[in-house]
């Protein structure tokens, strides 16, 4: 497990965290969603141990990282601007990491490359973009490691591609327990492989939520009322919005979905249907609720809801 307490980093002036806080569990994918200046690869330089947090603790499996070589090597980090020498070739950069980690597997690399169709006698500065994030997965997951940091690693592939390295993931999450946590500026990227979200604005956490609770609690609700009735009138009903049209009320509501019915019903509707939410609804719709909770007299600087919708156009 990766346990980051009140993690804080300054440059000179500029606060790229400021107490953030997560839990990431073994086995599952987190994702990590922010713009771009959000804090992201500052917070996974912080866990691979590369930067020193000015302030709280990162711990995986229960050591510090900074300055801990050992535990070092239970982690991988994919940087989204990669590192290799000018003239190397993807074996010299094998070579390379097979020297950092005890466990690096030399067949295993050589099978991704062929998965990639990765061609090994060409220096890798003649790479395209792609090109160099499937080299560094196919490096990072021959590792064998616990952990794999990803500094938007998807950014640059192809859609076919993408669906590629995310069934190596899979693969590998079942095959040794791998823990990959993605940092992202685009949910639409993430949300067919993540177990769990973080949303990252301007250095700190705004929430940190399990998919399938947001998913679960969320409904989206298209209902006709009968003349003289409102909507006020069914109390307990948790809305989220209403965007009417017309005579329908087409609702976001919380809860469990039966007790919604059950409401509904009472109320003795004209009509009512429950509607599919995509996640990117659920996700804004958590978000949402989340910022005016946020957003009170009592509370300090404000988020703008239109910075975090951002995250997943």
């Amino acid at each position: 497990m990766i346990e980051i307490d009140n993690i804080s980093k300054k440059f000179d002036n500029v606060d790229a965290l400021t107490d953030v806080s997560a839990q990431i569990r073994e086995s599952e994918v987190f994702g990590l969603i922010g713009t771009n200046g959000a804090g992201k690869s500052t917070l996974l330089r912080i866990m691979s141990g590369i930067l020193r947090p000015d302030k709280g603790n990162i711990r995986i499996d229960q050591q510090d990282v900074y300055e801990n070589i050992p535990a070092k090597t239970n982690l991988f980090y994919i940087s989204d601007d990669q590192f290799f020498f000018p003239n190397d070739k993807p074996r010299d950069m094998m070579s390379f990491y097979k020297g950092c980690y005890p466990t690096y597997d030399e067949q295993r690399f050589e099978e991704l490359l062929n998965v990639f169709e990765l061609p090994n006698e060409r220096k890798i500065s003649t790479y395209s973009k792609g090109m160099k994030k499937q080299l560094f997965v196919a490096l990072g997951l021959a590792a064998g490691t616990k952990y794999l940091f990803c500094d938007e690693t998807f950014d640059g592939l192809d859609p076919l591609m993408r669906q590629k390295v995310k069934a190596l993931f899979k693969n590998e999450m079942e095959k040794r327990k791998l823990t990959p946590v993605i940092a992202s500026h685009s949910l639409r990227e993430l949300e067919d492989i993540c177990n769990h979200i973080g949303l990252l604005h301007k250095g700190g956490i705004l929430f940190s939520r399990d998919m399938n609770d947001m998913q679960l609690g969320v409904h989206r609700i298209n209902l006709i009322l009968k003349p003289g009735k409102y909507l006020e009138e069914i109390k307990e009903l948790d809305v989220i919005s209403d965007n009417p049209n017309g005579s329908i009320h087409m609702l976001t509501v919380r809860g469990d979905i039966e007790k919604i019915k059950s409401m509904l019903n009472a109320s003795d509707p004209v009509f009512y249907e429950e509607v599919p939410l995509t996640l990117e609804e659920v996700f804004i719709c958590e978000t949402e609720s989340f910022i005016k909770k946020l957003n009170n007299p009592a509370a300090g600087e404000e988020v703008n809801e239109n910075d975090v919708k951002e995250l997943i156009s």
